[in-house]
């Protein structure tokens, strides 16, 4: 098979940019065996946070976004502006004693990203190995809590991410009861 030509992404944008549409608002440029490469525009609807067992590279093209995530227990927000690009880095996770270190389970930090109207960002994701499982999670609003505690996840294997969030973002913003809090009773918003 021959390879494909270059992209011209500015091109790209001007004639299909009308394709990042929300609640995600991405679209996949490449999808080869290694690596996905994503643009995303903003603004999105977005209040989840995703949780996958790979790293995530982010670079904004237009404009600045606002990475939102969980560090070590403790919400904290990472600005990545126009022309910046940023790993967002696996974390290890408890692991058997019998297995060695470089074969330790990694989970990525729970994230949400941030995007503000007229930007556009580009996001290369590894290709999901086979067994592993992506999260998408909610947290709860209320200042109630001394930590970030969750209200709902869901979990799934991760081949398509524009197709495969939107109904379980959709499934969110629609049923009241899963946004419910069980500790507090806080309904947190469906956006």
């Amino acid at each position: 098979m021959p390879l494909s030509p270059p992209l011209n992404f500015t091109k790209w944008l001007q004639d299909k940019g009308h394709l990042l549409q929300p609640p995600v608002n991405n679209f996949c440029l490449y999808s080869g065996k290694d690596f996905t490469v994503m643009v995303v525009g903003g603004p999105n609807e977005r209040n989840d946070y995703h949780v996958n067992e790979t790293e995530e590279w982010f670079y904004q093209y237009k404009g600045g976004m606002l990475l939102r995530v969980v560090d070590d227990g403790v919400f904290r927000d990472i600005r990545i502006e126009e022309g910046e690009m940023f790993l967002l880095p696996g974390k290890l996770l408890p692991f058997p004693h019998n297995l060695s270190p470089d074969k330790q389970p990694t989970a990525n930090t729970p994230h949400n990203p941030v995007r503000f109207a007229d930007t556009v960002g580009i996001v290369l994701e590894r290709v999901r190995p086979e067994g592993s499982l992506d999260r998408l999670r909610w947290y709860c609003p209320s200042p109630a809590h001394k930590e970030p505690t969750i209200i709902y996840e869901q979990s799934f294997h991760c081949t398509d991410l524009g197709t495969q969030l939107k109904p379980v973002i959709q499934g969110w913003q629609a049923d009241e009861k899963i946004r419910t809090c069980n500790l507090c009773g806080t309904i947190a918003p469906p956006k």
